[in-house]
């Protein structure tokens, strides 16, 4: 059964920091780029950062650049997602996916084949 396991976030004060984990599961993790997006309420769904499992690769929205870190810990199957200088605008409910390395776009999310379930975060001014 394949799953991704998104933890973390939740409340966090504007200027601070939080980490989301994605943990996954069920599928040849080493195949896979894995993502991180993220919707907030009325908006539509946005890629926020994206690594690839086989050479360490990593791409992020304009909007999280110098801000947020996404890393990868291939003997955990397990990716971050490390927010820092959170701002209210990061509010949304953030979910991890994966699609093929050689198929996945980011940002626009095309060719996802897992998407986890999502975790709030939600920065207070």
């Amino acid at each position: 059964e394949v799953q991704l396991q998104a933890s973390g976030g939740g409340l966090v004060q504007a200027g601070g920091s939080t980490r989301l984990s994605c943990a996954a599961s069920g599928f040849n993790f080493d195949d896979y780029s894995i993502g991180w997006f993220r919707q907030a309420p009325g908006k539509e769904r946005e890629g926020v950062a994206c690594i690839s499992s086989s050479d360490g690769s990593k791409h992020y929205a304009d909007s999280v650049k110098g801000r947020f870190t996404i890393s990868s810990d291939n003997a955990k199957n397990t990716v971050y997602l490390q927010m820092n200088r959170v701002k209210p605008e990061d509010t949304a409910v953030y979910y991890c996916a994966a699609g093929r390395i050689a198929t996945m776009n980011f940002p626009k999310g095309y060719g996802i084949e897992y998407w986890g379930k999502g975790t709030q975060v939600t920065v207070s001014s």
